[in-house]
């Protein structure tokens, strides 16, 4: 991997696995943010690009895994949008149904003292309303016809107009609500104090901040691989097919 500032946070993830482990852990938006270059994420996130470098040729010359994923590049769409289903779409459900009841256990416990657990319940409510509206209209919509796209181009038939004109119409939807969940995600990680719980947390207060940081984590991971390769694999499987 060849790293400049002058390319992008998306490039950068996409050629080194360990890449958006390290980019995780320094706060570079790799996921949303991924059309920025780095010289430009460095600046957002306020961390020296000497920093993030020397994180890049650690991540390199470590072969470090990738956070839960493999080399989609050039993998099948259908496959993609299957382990995106499967691996992300079926953990956010699930963390959702488990972080509500858990928010609600510490808010009646710590909420007097810390006013703050109010303010992130809210937050965080207010994301899972919108994902659960987000994962039903990509699985209802965006991803049957980016299947069936690339099924018409493997049997060599013309692909079926969509109702909505273009992939790019949906496609800038589900960005614009990516863009709407990243913000969510860095006001419930600003408002914790990034995810550390207070000396006086219980044993379920920190476990509250242990899962809402794993959470960060795969949805991250998640919207990088819609932003930063389904989404533009799909434009383009049918720009070359229109």
């Amino acid at each position: 991997m060849s790293v400049t500032m002058e390319k992008t946070v998306r490039e950068l993830a996409l050629e080194e696995p360990g890449a958006a482990r390290a980019f995780e852990q320094l706060g570079i938006d790799y996921c949303c943010g991924g059309k920025q270059t780095l010289d430009e994420a460095c600046r957002a996130a306020r961390v020296s690009a000497g920093e993030v470098l020397k994180a890049l040729e650690v991540a390199q010359r470590s072969g470090q895994p990738p956070l839960r994923d493999g080399d989609w590049q050039s993998q099948p769409l259908a496959g993609l949008i299957s382990h995106i289903k499967t691996t992300h779409h079926q953990y956010t459900r699930g963390a959702i149904a488990r972080l509500d009841p858990l928010f609600d256990k510490v808010c009646s416990v710590h909420g007097e003292r810390h006013p703050e657990l109010n303010q992130l319940r809210s937050t965080f409510q207010g994301l899972a309303q919108e994902l659960a509206a987000h994962l039903m209209k990509e699985e209802m919509i965006l991803f049957p016809y980016i299947e069936r796209m690339e099924q018409a181009v493997l049997q060599k038939q013309p692909i079926m107009p969509p109702p909505f004109g273009t992939v790019q119409n949906p496609v800038a939807m589900m960005e614009r609500e990516h863009d709407s969940a990243g913000n969510a995600l860095r006001a419930l990680r600003a408002g914790s104090q990034g995810f550390t719980a207070p000396a006086d947390a219980c044993a379920s207060y920190t476990a509250l901040y242990q899962a809402l940081a794993e959470f960060e984590a795969d949805l991250h991971q998640h919207i990088h691989l819609e932003n930063n390769l389904l989404f533009p694999r799909a434009i383009a499987l049918e720009e070359a097919h229109s």
